[in-house]
């Protein structure tokens, strides 16, 4: 392989990363997809990990106004108990307590998943049952605000993320699922989900940063690496603008079509 042709194949895993990450189509799946198709053996979770962060660094971009608020809204609960503020800081609970489920499944499943639930069969199966519940929810219409959550609905949506730990499972599909089965309207159920992803993958990058630069991979494929992740950024973002559009639009179906679509594809000849 030419030194060129690798870096054009991890351009191509960073952008289709970035871009799967934000939609309910499962990044990781797709990962494990055009590894299969580039014959590329990415040992550990170091790659993933990293350009996660990419699109860690986009959510940001996108959601920081609303980010903003809520660490303004929350200290000035915190230090003066003011009551307009109590609403934001009641949602920063929720999202602490729905990243629980997902940081404690994963540490516990993570060599397990990595090991026996990253396969590409497994991923044409999962990307099914993604599809299956994409279209379960594609006509609902929650009516709950920010204000109406409940600790109840965090620790749902909390567990459908853990869920998406599962290669072939979309994080976004998973938690927007959950969060409109317990009847959040369509935009909070999607400030909820990209918002709960700052905790999780801020984590997953602090815990594992020794990992990466411990990879066997990280000093000869530095520059490919460096590639994917500024690939990812840049996808991620107009990946989620995109999707903010389509999820106003209630066009879901769309991406349950995509899921079943490429899952069966991926189970018939991959």
């Amino acid at each position: 392989m030419t030194e060129l042709g690798t870096l054009i194949k991890y351009l191509i895993l960073g952008l289709f990363q970035g871009f799967t990450e934000p939609i309910p189509i499962s990044s990781s799946g797709h990962l494990v997809i055009l590894r299969e198709l580039f014959s590329i053996n990415i040992k550990g979770l170091s790659f993933e990990i990293l350009v996660n962060f990419g699109s860690l660094i986009a959510v940001l971009l996108v959601f920081r106004k609303d980010i903003i608020r809520l660490i303004q809204n929350t200290l000035h609960y915190v230090t003066k108990k003011e009551e307009s503020a109590k609403g934001d800081f009641q949602f920063v609970i929720f999202l602490i307590v729905a990243t629980i489920p997902t940081g404690v499944l994963g540490l516990l499943l993570e060599d397990y998943i990595e090991d026996k639930l990253s396969g590409v069969t497994v991923v044409g199966f999962t990307l099914l049952i993604t599809g299956a519940a994409l279209w379960i929810i594609r006509n609902m219409r929650g009516n709950k605000n920010d204000g109406d959550l409940k600790v109840k609905d965090a620790l749902i949506v909390g567990f459908a993320q853990a869920v998406a730990l599962i290669p072939g499972i979309s994080r976004s599909g998973a938690t927007i699922v959950a969060a409109m089965l317990v009847g959040m309207k369509q935009e909070t159920a999607l400030r909820f989900s990209f918002l709960l992803y700052i905790p999780v993958s801020l984590g997953i990058t602090v815990l594992s940063f020794t990992d990466i630069i411990s990879d066997p991979n990280f000093d000869a494929l530095m520059i490919p690496y460096l590639i994917a992740f500024m690939a990812s950024i840049v996808a991620s973002f107009y990946a989620l603008k995109w999707f903010i559009n389509i999820m106003a639009k209630g066009n879901l179906k769309y991406f349950a079509f995509y899921c079943f679509i490429v899952g069966i594809l991926v189970i018939l000849f991959l």
